[in-house]
């Protein structure tokens, strides 16, 4: 501690942030370690003393594309534009799954690790972006599943010509589909977050409205079976809606999106994610006070 009669200054200041948007890149890459320590925690943690431990990344949506499979498309029959019911619907439980996962632990920031920041100080964005991590990795083992079937299939799809699989170059576009998912289901969480603070049976609804919000984004069923355009249009305003259908028509040759569907998605994920942050960035300043 310096003395103040001789002069000597302190060499860092923290003081209170007050800009509303203000995010210092700088110093969250100085707690990149922080980063990977906190995602290694959760990942460790979410699965500790279960039986299967980290097959519940494969064994979660294989049981849940079966079941889609079998109510969906055999019973209800609602298409799946002649792709096989395992990639169609795989297809959009992959994409929701990640979505889905980070607005449920981002949406816990400041109730999950109230005691961490009390005790000693990071920027608290460092949370948030460890979960981003951490649905990260769920995504890219899910993701790999999808990839598994997706081989199988398109070389089946050789000797069987009632499989229709069409890939494409818009395979590319992916990393953006990753990172407008990354963008809302962050600004979501981060929105949430902050109002559980003082409402907190906010982040208890959390999950069922994510149940709810699924049924609405074509995991389900293609967006072609609304034959009326109006509601057409007013269900592609769902922004997860265009990016499940962008993500699979880029690996299967299927789905109902147009570039502009895809442009309006991805502003709104960034006005969303702006907000978020916003709102993070107010409610970090008095989070100990209310937590």
């Amino acid at each position: 501690m310096p003395d103040a009669d001789s002069g000597q200054k302190w060499d860092r200041e923290l003081v209170p942030k007050r800009g509303l948007l203000s995010v210092s890149v700088s110093e969250i890459w100085r707690y990149r370690d922080l980063v990977r320590q906190l995602a290694s925690r959760d990942l460790s943690a979410q699965y500790k003393q279960t039986v299967l431990g980290p097959a519940w990344f494969v064994i979660q949506p294989l049981m849940a594309t079966v079941v889609f499979s079998f109510l969906f498309g055999r019973v209800a029959k609602l298409g799946t534009e002649g792709v096989p019911h395992f990639l169609f619907y795989m297809g959009g439980l992959v994409p929701w799954a990640f979505f889905a996962d980070l607005v449920n632990k981002t949406s816990l920031t400041f109730t999950k690790n109230a005691q961490l920041f009390g005790k000693v100080y990071f920027p608290r964005l460092v949370a948030p972006l460890a979960q981003v991590l951490t649905s990260s990795a769920l995504f890219a083992v899910q993701f790999a599943v999808f990839l598994a079937g997706f081989g199988f299939y398109l070389w089946k799809s050789k000797s069987d010509p009632s499989i229709h699989l069409d890939p494409s170059w818009r395979i590319a576009l992916l990393p953006l589909l990753l990172l407008q998912m990354t963008m809302l289901g962050a600004g979501i969480g981060l929105i949430v977050s902050s109002l559980s603070t003082r409402y907190r049976d906010l982040s208890m609804s959390v999950s069922f409205g994510l149940q709810l919000w699924m049924y609405a984004s074509s995991v389900v069923f293609p967006l072609s079976k609304i034959q009326e355009p109006r509601y057409r249009e007013l269900m592609a305003l769902n922004p997860m809606v265009p990016v499940i259908e962008g993500f699979r028509f880029a690996f299967l040759g299927t789905g109902t999106v147009t570039q502009a569907q895809l442009a309006t998605s991805f502003g709104i994920s960034a006005i969303v994610l702006l907000l978020g942050l916003m709102m993070f960035n107010r409610t970090e300043q008095t989070v100990m006070d209310t937590v």
